[in-house]
């Protein structure tokens, strides 16, 4: 789950990290009310989740409060990548001397967090790192023994920030390492951390993304959650308990399990890559699922007006077919889908789920026995049907 810019820096205070000291507008009108609160030079601040806001003009230096309404007026309701701006944050103007990048995430090759530190903050890290990895200090932390002060003065002094510093910079390193592990983030980054004419350290920036598995102990920061940025499909497959991730192939894909998931988007690629057909997404419906789940699944699916064919390939475990084929029926009987759909169910109750769907006597349905199969014949109900 991504936090805003002000949600992140809201955060961060909580744990003691200096952030200017601003407030978020939903109009014109409330932004001037704030900057004239502020006083003097304030920043106004789209507040999107994407990178970029910047260039796209989302990002503005007021003088006074009514520059202020202006820049706000002009940026809410603007358009960011495809994003509509609802709110923009106003900050105090900072004075820059220096930029720093700093963050926390994770490095699952090494299961530790990975902090990363940089004198050449304010600029994309992706790029930094494409350009110049050698200027991105790196320190990996031990998850047992946590951040230990020898890596602060270490980290401090590999990214050559003034000594006179150091101080300031562990105590913020410090916080930020425990807001990365109470908040169950995936990342905690200030970028840019900045050093201010009078030598202090303020986080101007912040990006902070929580694991989703870890919600449910993480309420206070889920129930502020701003879905209006999420496609509707995924938001619907979240809250019916469906992982569920679009891509821009013909077939939709309906399984259990992950690893399975996978395995199918492969099969459908490899046998249909040649005339540019593939997996329209990552659906996972999980073990367990209810039929209500599976219909929510299918709704889901064809909602995506790219879809040609749905393909469903269900491993009966503790996810049992006749469920699923239960499932199918009600969304069918919901959707009317006028595509093809190619069903292989095997393993727990698979007889049952077969018999159901066979009976049933659905229109531009086909069976088949393994994967190899099923994605042969759903590549072919695209091609038919292109």
């Amino acid at each position: 789950m991504k936090l805003h810019e002000y949600q992140s820096k809201f955060l961060f205070r909580e744990y003691s990290i200096p952030i200017p000291q601003g407030k978020v507008a939903t109009t014109p009108e409330e932004a001037q009310a704030i900057a004239a609160e502020i006083g003097g030079v304030v920043v106004v601040k789209a507040q999107v989740h994407v990178g970029g806001r910047g260039k796209a003009g989302g990002v503005r230096v007021a003088q006074n409060a009514e520059q202020a309404r202006h820049h706000a007026a002009n940026i809410l309701g603007m358009d960011i990548k495809g994003l509509t701006v609802g709110k923009v944050l106003i900050d105090p103007g900072a004075d820059i001397r220096q930029e720093i990048y700093l963050a926390i995430t994770n490095d699952r090759g090494a299961s530790m967090p990975l902090v990363m530190a940089s004198m050449e903050g304010g600029m994309d890290i992706e790029e930094l790192n494409r350009e110049r990895p050698e200027a991105i200090v790196r320190e990996h932390v031990d998850p047992i023994m946590g951040l230990q002060d020898y890596q602060m003065t270490y980290i401090a002094s590999a990214m050559g920030l003034p000594r006179e510093n150091w101080r300031d910079f562990g105590k913020i390193l410090r916080s930020l390492y425990e807001c990365y592990i109470k908040s169950d983030a995936e990342l905690a980054e200030i970028n840019p951390l900045v050093i201010t004419g009078g030598g202090e350290l303020v986080a101007v920036d912040g990006k902070v993304i929580i694991d989703e598995n870890a919600l449910f102990r993480q309420r206070a920061l889920s129930a502020d959650r701003d879905t209006s940025d999420e496609p509707e499909s995924e938001r619907q497959a979240r809250e019916a308990g469906i992982t569920y991730i679009k891509l821009d192939g013909q077939i939709g894909c309906m399984v259990n399990g992950a690893g399975l998931a996978m395995t199918t988007m492969d099969m459908t690629k490899l046998y249909g890559d040649a005339d540019g057909i593939g997996p329209a997404n990552f659906l996972d419906i999980g073990g367990g699922a209810t039929p209500e789940q599976v219909a929510a699944a299918l709704r889901i699916i064809l909602s995506d007006d790219n879809v040609r064919c749905v393909l469903f390939n269900i491993f009966g475990g503790i996810t049992r077919c006749d469920e699923v084929a239960n499932g199918i029926l009600t969304a069918y009987n919901e959707v009317n889908p006028d595509v093809p759909m190619v069903i292989r169910l095997q393993g727990t109750n698979a007889a049952e789920g077969n018999r159901i769907i066979s009976q049933a006597r659905l229109p531009n349905l086909l069976s088949a026995e393994t994967l190899t199969e099923a994605a042969q014949l759903a590549v072919a109900a695209v091609k038919k049907g292109a």
